[in-house]
């Protein structure tokens, strides 16, 4: 097992497939003129797969692939399809924007439970955001996954005079339908346009 100085045990892994992305929310990635890794740079397939049985030889038993957007590398169905054969869960975190043309893959993977990213249930608000008219496509792709029985965690960046009062919507949302919804407070970084008056704390999300 992995140990760490504090005696903590760790069993999960994250796995970047790539920093790219084809959204350009403003808190992720501000600029819309950004230099992405090369994939020549990035680990490649085998890489991954060689790296990832080494963990989990050592006891990891959850491994989940992040971005950047996951899904749109190219060899990002390859790689689900060959982490799938590991005596691990294996999940994703994903904008959703893509779900439809990997859900079979999902699917036939074993990959049933995905954490997706959305800020806003407003098509309008939802370009502001990421600064891409998808939000049809994203909450279709939603829909589509819950119908085939995936387990779906929302992720809600919630920005105060924003989206906070959107909150009590995403609730609702789960009171109809079997979503799993997470509010994260947003949180600074170099040029993300972080600004202590934008953030809704969880006392304020809890009130």
């Amino acid at each position: 097992m992995i140990k760490d100085s504090y005696n903590r045990m760790h069993d999960y892994l994250r796995i970047s497939l790539t920093d790219n992305c084809n959204l350009r929310c403003f808190y992720c990635m501000p600029e819309e003129e950004y230099e992405f890794t090369p994939a020549s740079k990035l680990m490649q397939k085998d890489e991954i797969e060689t790296l990832s049985k080494v963990f989990v030889s050592l006891g990891v038993t959850k491994i989940r692939l992040t971005g950047g957007e996951p899904l749109v590398r190219k060899d990002a169905g390859e790689i689900i399809k060959t982490l799938s054969n590991l005596p691990v869960k294996l999940t994703i975190t994903t904008n959703g924007s893509r779900l439809h043309e990997f859900v079979d893959i999902l699917d036939e993977s074993g990959v049933h439970s995905l954490n997706i990213s959305l800020d806003t249930l407003q098509p309008e608000k939802f370009q502001l955001i990421t600064r891409r008219n998808q939000f049809e496509k994203v909450y279709d792709n939603i829909r589509l996954l819950l119908k085939r029985n995936f387990h779906v965690k929302v992720n809600m960046v919630v920005m105060k005079g924003l989206n906070d009062n959107e909150i009590n919507d995403f609730v609702e949302w789960t009171r109809v339908e079997p979503v799993h919804v997470r509010f994260i407070e947003f949180m600074p970084f170099t040029g993300n346009w972080w600004a202590s008056n934008k953030v809704f704390t969880m006392e304020q999300m809890l009130h």
